[in-house]
């Protein structure tokens, strides 16, 4: 079926957000272009939690047998004190959450997902990925927006649609539309390694996820890679801030901050084991009024970057995918008053959602590193409310649907 040249969308950004989104819109009719500026895709970071939320919006777009494949399905969450090192709660996924929403909970490693997200976006005829480029300029006018594409040989215009912006936390998009939206920074830094799981003890190894909440810092571990792996996230305060989201980090740094915390023993048997550990400072985006600007919109971090603390990062930019795509899809004409009002329209339905997801993600943080007697008030009020009553806080979330 050929594709009308002004349905054209002009994706920057190769990342889960940008792939996603490219697989949305072509499943709406749209050509996409996706400019990328790496010289090659690499699996960056290490491993992702995807719930149903997110894992629906994926099978949907046709992607069940490649996930399911690379994916593992946790059977708990395991809430961890480390105060004394014994579980306070342990919430049901596996079964029971899939169930519940209607869609499955995967653990994986990053770079699969983007992998299998990579072999889809090959397979279908209308989407093209361009790297080592980048979006130098873009404008709107009358038909839709115009985007200066530049590689090593020229720059060349697009002319798009509409131009979306996955360009991540620092995106060049985002700094051209809206120049007062800045990153903040947190004031905590995400410390990310790996270990082989034939190297802990088996106990240590089981299909959960394990949150192990300590003061000032936590600590979340799970298996990936068909449990070969077990994947490790230490959250630790610092005023290290250097952009970017790969680089090495002091394998004696974050031994010593866990041993000066006095965590218990598992907690240091699996800090110990990493051999190599890289850290991000984390970001965030304050809520913005908007989201867009006449035909070019952003979504993903380059929107909303929020804390981990609630495993919605992906999350968020797959549904904001789902949504971009759906309401470009139903755009009533095809001008660009058509696609500005589409876009807004997206912003509306998106904005209050993923407020309430960063405002979680950050009240999630602050209970995560209580220390003495709040914390202990915590641990008796998470044991109070019991595994399903936890579970089903947690349903607004997973129970979405585009």
């Amino acid at each position: 079926m050929t594709r009308s040249r002004s349905r054209t969308v002009v994706v920057a950004g190769a990342g889960i957000g940008g792939l996603t989104a490219s697989l949305a819109l072509a499943a709406k009719g749209c050509r996409v272009l996706i400019i990328e500026t790496a010289e090659r895709l690499e699996g960056v970071g290490a491993g992702l939690q995807l719930s149903p939320n997110a894992t629906r919006v994926l099978i949907e777009l046709g992607l069940h047998a490649r996930l399911s494949a690379r994916a593992l399905a946790p059977e708990a969450v395991s809430i961890m004190s480390a105060r004394h090192g014994d579980e306070i709660c342990r919430i049901p996924l596996g079964e029971t959450a899939a169930l519940r929403a209607g869609a499955p909970y995967w653990v994986m490693h990053r770079a699969d997902l983007q992998a299998a997200l990579l072999e889809q976006v090959h397979d279908h005829p209308d989407i093209e990925l361009r790297l080592g480029a980048r979006v130098e300029d873009a404008a709107a006018f009358a038909i839709g927006a115009k985007a200066t594409v530049c590689d090593d040989t020229a720059g060349a215009q697009e002319t798009a649609w509409a131009l979306i912006g996955a360009d991540g936390v620092w995106s060049a998009l985002r700094s051209r539309l809206f120049p007062d939206a800045a990153p903040l920074f947190s004031g905590l830094i995400a410390w990310r390694g790996t270990v082989e799981a034939a190297q802990l003890p088996h106990d240590m190894t089981a299909p959960r996820i394990q949150l192990w909440m300590g003061p000032d810092a936590h600590l979340v571990t799970y298996p990936m890679s068909g449990g070969d792996q077990i994947n490790l996230i230490a959250i630790v305060p610092g005023g290290w801030n250097q952009p970017g989201g790969n680089a090495a980090g002091d394998t004696a740094d974050i031994k010593r901050t866990f041993a000066q915390a006095h965590w218990p023993e598992p907690a240091h048997v699996m800090i110990d084991a990493v051999n190599r550990w890289h850290k991000w400072a984390l970001f965030t985006i304050p809520p913005m009024a908007a989201w867009h600007r006449d035909t070019t919109a952003l979504l993903g971090d380059a929107a909303h970057a929020m804390l981990p603390f609630v495993a919605q990062g992906a999350g968020m930019a797959i549904e904001d995918a789902a949504v971009l795509a759906q309401c470009l899809g139903e755009a009533a004409n095809e001008n660009a008053e058509g696609v500005a009002a589409a876009l807004a329209r997206y912003t509306r339905l998106r904005r209050a959602r993923v407020a309430r997801v960063q405002e979680t993600a950050q009240l999630n943080g602050r209970i995560y590193h209580l220390r003495g007697v709040a914390a202990l008030a915590r641990d008796l009020a998470i044991r109070a409310m019991g595994p399903q009553r936890m579970l089903a806080r947690q349903e607004w979330i997973y129970s979405w649907q585009p």
